[in-house]
């Protein structure tokens, strides 16, 4: 009942603000009102759920001192990483529009794992490193994703804006230039993660998995999105790339990434949800 419980409160306080910020924001923008969407008390609320969604993830992930992974639990993990890094960037900038996003889907993420436990327990997790390499990769492969998504939805409001069809919760979104930036930032920290899995998987691919390292299609393709995302980011700060180039390296860097999984039991687990 308490593990319950603790997916319960955090998909609570969830929704509990997505019903407050559309009546306050989005109705509210409807009769001209202006203020700021994400006042200091509604960001301690949403931190808490933050942090309870993270204690619950923490006890599906690694149950009894194993370490179980499944559909569930892979999608909560991208929404908590997700929400945690809007709840960053409103420090530094105003993203109003985006709670109609980010509240609903927490409210999902805080409950997939409660109703679909993770049933595939992973070999060598026992290993630190082994934990390690495979969060970090978790990490890095949920923000790509993220960052995919974020890219079509600012082609889809890029266009209607340029048609002036905008509608009106696509009008809510902060400005182009706001969520662009938003974009590279999660791009960067992106790339990073990834380049911090290649190389613990290189360099210690005996520790981790029990044998020397070998070339395969999931390595070959792992590497492909690495060289697609290190040419944006070169490519961004050398020559400015934006709009309609930039969604095209991120959505190639995103299949080639997709591409590297597989036929591997993350995909399984994540597409599937099933084990090999």
């Amino acid at each position: 009942m308490g593990k319950i419980l603790l997916h319960l409160v955090p998909a609570s306080l969830y929704g509990a603000l997505g019903i407050y910020f559309w009546r306050t924001c989005w109705l509210g923008s409807a009769h001209g009102s202006t203020r700021q969407c994400m006042s200091r008390r509604e960001r301690l609320v949403l931190l808490a759920a933050l942090l309870i969604h993270g204690m619950a993830l923490h006890g599906a992930l690694f149950p009894g001192g194993q370490m179980r992974f499944g559909f569930g639990v892979a999608i909560s993990l991208m929404i908590w990483l997700a929400i945690c890094f809007y709840w960053v960037e409103t420090l530094y900038a105003r993203l109003d529009g985006l709670q109609a996003l980010a509240m609903p889907a927490g409210v999902v993420g805080a409950v997939l794992p409660a109703l679909f436990p993770g049933e595939h327990v992973l070999t060598n997790a026992g290993s630190p490193a082994f934990r390690a390499h495979f969060i970090i990769a978790m990490l890095a492969y949920s923000l790509f994703t993220l960052a995919a998504l974020h890219a079509l939805l600012m082609a889809v409001a890029e266009r209607q804006l340029h048609n002036a069809r905008l509608t009106r919760a696509l009008a809510g979104l902060p400005p182009l230039l706001t969520m662009e930036a938003l974009l590279f930032r999660l791009i960067g920290i992106a790339f990073v993660l990834l380049t911090l899995t290649l190389v613990s998987g290189v360099v210690f691919s005996e520790t981790l998995f029990g044998q020397a390292f070998r070339l395969d299609h999931k390595t070959v393709f792992a590497i492909v999105s690495w060289l697609l995302f290190g040419t944006l980011l070169a490519g961004r700060h050398l020559r400015g790339w934006r709009g309609r180039v930039a969604l095209r390296w991120t959505l190639a860097g995103f299949v080639a990434l997709m591409l590297a999984y597989v036929g591997s039991r993350f995909v399984i687990e994540v597409v599937l949800g099933r084990a090999n």
